[in-house]
C-alpha cells in the first residue's frame, strides 16, 4: 500500500462532493467514485509533492467527472436527487438539506467549465490553485467563476431560491 493511502481516504468526502457534482444517479456516483478512487490509486507514485496531495486528488475527481459528463451528454434521462443517499453537512436542518438538493441540482445545469471552476472553489481553493488544476489563467478562473455565479443568481430567483 502507497503510505499517502490513508490520507486519501480522509479525502473521502471531498471526493464525494466532486463526484456528486458531476453525477446525480446513486448507482452511477458510487461507480465513478470507484474510479476516482482506483485512478488515484495508480496515479499517487506520480505525485511529487506529497504536501499537495488534496489538489492532486481533486483535479483527477474532477478531471474524470468532466471525462464522464462528456461522455454521458447523449443520454438525457434527468434522475431525481436523492437527499438520503448524499453527505450532508447538518442533516439535522431541513432547510440546509434542501439547499444543498437545489446546489447540486443547480450545479448538473451549468455547463462542464463553470460548474468545475465553482466546485472547486467551494472545496475552499483559490484562484491560482484552480487555474493550476484545470490549466487555465487565473483569470479566467475569475470569469468563469463570475458567470457560474451570475447563472445560479438567476436560476435561484427563476425558482424563488433564497
Amino acid at each position: 500500500m502507497h503510505p499517502l493511502w490513508p490520507q486519501v481516504k480522509a479525502f473521502h468526502p471531498q471526493l464525494w462532493r466532486a463526484v456528486c457534482g458531476y453525477e446525480l444517479n446513486p448507482a452511477v456516483r458510487e461507480e465513478l467514485l470507484q474510479e476516482v478512487l482506483l485512478a488515484i490509486w495508480e496515479s499517487l507514485p506520480r505525485l511529487r509533492e506529497a504536501d499537495r496531495l488534496l489538489p492532486f486528488v481533486l483535479r483527477i475527481a474532477h478531471n474524470l467527472g468532466a471525462s464522464h459528463v462528456r461522455a454521458e451528454t447523449r443520454m438525457a434521462t434527468p434522475v431525481p436527487f436523492d437527499d438520503a443517499l448524499h453527505d450532508v453537512a447538518d442533516p439535522a436542518t431541513a432547510d440546509a438539506c434542501a439547499r444543498t438538493q437545489w446546489l447540486f441540482e443547480a450545479l448538473a445545469t451549468l455547463p462542464l467549465k463553470l460548474r468545475q471552476v465553482l466546485m472547486l472553489q467551494l472545496e475552499g481553493f483559490d484562484y491560482q490553485e484552480i487555474a493550476d488544476m484545470l490549466g487555465i489563467s487565473p483569470e479566467n478562473v475569475g470569469v468563469r467563476l463570475h458567470r457560474a455565479r451570475d447563472r445560479l443568481k438567476s436560476l435561484s430567483k427563476e425558482e424563488g431560491i433564497q
